[in-house]
């Protein structure tokens, strides 16, 4: 099990959220060998999809690097000996999706 084997070093989610993380991430080592990155990776956004919503993405590794955009209060970074999972619920610049997307009225000008 992974109770006191994780190290968070970097997040904005709230306990409750951070643990069903960690939790998670226990279950998924459980169930794959560790060098399944992309199974772990999977399991883990799966359910954090189905349990706070879509939109969420998960990176596990060795060795990466990231530079990612992220909601407010959606972002974990921890390890768990070697292996790195970076989990966070993408964001937009709503001001710029809005000129993406036309608005009705618009489309009946």
């Amino acid at each position: 099990m992974l109770e006191g084997k994780a190290i968070v070093g970097e997040t904005d989610m709230l306990h409750t959220m951070q643990k069903d993380a960690l939790h998670l991430a226990a279950k998924a080592l459980d169930i794959f060998e560790a060098t399944e990155s992309t199974d772990i990776a999977q399991f883990i956004k799966k359910d954090f999809d189905r349990v706070y919503g879509p939109g969420w993405q998960c990176v596990v590794g060795t060795d990466f690097s990231s530079f990612v955009t992220h909601c407010h209060g959606c972002f974990i970074h921890f390890c768990v000996g070697s292996l790195a999972i970076l989990l966070f619920r993408g964001a937009v610049n709503q001001a710029k999706e809005a000129n993406l997307f036309p608005t009705f009225e618009a489309l009946d000008a």
